[in-house]
């Protein structure tokens, strides 16, 4: 029996109340004493949840994924991006209907709502040909029940599919097989604000006119009891000008709101509020951004590095996503933080010009000393003291003179 269907077996019985303190009338209150299962689409139906979603799946789908090598070079470690075609399938053309942005933001939305986001790896041999995201609500599992050597596979319609075939994205997973979204979490604040948005929309399809009752002193015939019905039909419809001639000896007594109505509406004003808590929305975007954002970007990550890298790839290489749009700030608080990492010597004007995507200048590579007139160049390794006009290197962790105050080199 549908969501309706039951809706509608209620509306059909006399007004019997459900509970002899509260009777119950209309379909608000009905369905929330009768504890309807929410689904993933009446939570998206809900403004708040709908708003948090999008704003975190968009955030977070709009950035791009690159593939990174850590080597060791001459003792130092050095992190190297790699132009790899897995990053062409995650950010820009998956093989499938759904672009890059498109799967990462539907993943992202079942990870937040359902058992987890899910994306079938389509391989010829170790070489991935396609991502095909697939909805959660077509995913079931079969899992083993040992406790420390989890094992399992997933089923997709009559397809099986093994653990590695899938890059899976799961919240709260104790098994890394199954996942629970904040649906399961928060549902009765998720059903309380559905049933909010479908008492808001009988209200509208009512035309907004007050509850209440006809009230006659005398007994009615049965024309002018079908001629009343059609009027109040009538009033009660939207598109007309709900209004209606009552007959002599005919009154309407509004209905008073019952004690749960008068504590629904109450009840109302915070559950924006709630549901933002439950997504970590917070009005301060940097903290949305660290507390909402950054933890599900891990996450996707570890997923990517777990089902995309091979085997012998996994020492050295790692997905990672680009979160330098939404981590910048405004424009006062990068150049602040810019200026402080100058001065303590921790970036060159050409590094934080390559953070604002602007090209590298000549003599912008050189990092400030204590005394404001030695600067090293990271890219020589050379010191130069303007006030001697004295250049040193560094050979054999001895500082070295390159000329004396007359300019003549010496490198040796």
């Amino acid at each position: 029996m549908g969501l309706f269907d039951r809706f509608r077996k209620i509306e059909t019985r006399d007004e019997k109340p459900i509970s002899e303190d509260v009777p119950v009338s209309d379909a608000l209150l009905r369905a929330l004493i009768n504890n309807e299962k929410i689904t993933k689409t009446h939570a998206l139906s809900i403004p708040a949840v709908s708003s948090a979603v999008n704003k975190i799946s968009g955030m977070i789908a709009m950035l791009p994924v690159y593939l990174y090598q850590e080597q060791i070079i001459d003792g130092k470690r050095k992190v190297i991006m790699i132009d790899d075609y897995r990053t062409k399938l995650l950010n820009d053309d998956t093989g499938d209907t759904l672009t890059g942005h498109e799967m990462k933001k539907a993943m992202i939305r079942d990870y937040l709502l359902d058992r987890g986001g899910f994306a079938y790896i389509n391989k010829k041999g170790n070489t991935v040909q396609s991502l095909h995201y697939v909805d959660a609500e077509s995913v079931t599992y079969v899992k083993n029940y040992d406790p420390i050597f989890k094992d399992g596979t997933y089923l997709i319609q009559e397809r099986q599919v093994e653990l590695f075939e899938v890059i899976r994205l799961l919240r709260d997973t104790k098994d890394g097989i199954t996942g629970h979204g904040l649906m399961e979490e928060i549902s009765t604040a998720l059903q309380t604000a559905f049933e909010n948005v479908k008492f808001e929309l009988s209200i509208v399809k009512k035309g907004g006119v007050k509850k209440g009752f006809l009230q006659s002193g005398k007994k009615l015939s049965e024309p002018a009891m079908n001629a009343l019905k059609s009027a109040w039909r009538s009033m009660y419809s939207t598109g007309t000008d709900n209004m209606m001639v009552l007959n002599d000896g005919v009154t309407f007594e509004e209905a008073g709101n019952t004690g749960v109505e008068l504590q629904l509406n109450e009840r109302k004003r915070g559950l924006n509020d709630e549901i933002d808590k439950a997504f970590l929305i917070d009005k301060d975007t940097d903290k949305t951004v660290k507390e909402a954002i950054i933890p599900i970007i891990a996450a996707f990550e570890t997923a990517l590095n777990y089902s995309l890298l091979l085997e012998n790839e996994k020492a050295s290489y790692y997905f990672a996503f680009d979160t330098k749009e939404i981590t910048k700030g405004s424009l006062k608080e990068r150049f602040e933080a810019y200026k402080l990492a100058k001065e303590a010597q921790f970036m060159t004007s050409n590094e934080i010009r390559y953070q604002e995507d602007m090209e590298e200048l000549d003599g912008l590579d050189s990092i400030g000393y204590n005394l404001a007139n030695v600067f090293y160049d990271t890219k020589s390794g050379t010191f130069f003291i303007p006030n001697t006009g004295k250049a040193f290197k560094l050979k054999n962790g001895e500082l070295m003179t390159l000329n004396d105050p007359g300019g003549a080199v010496n490198e040796d």
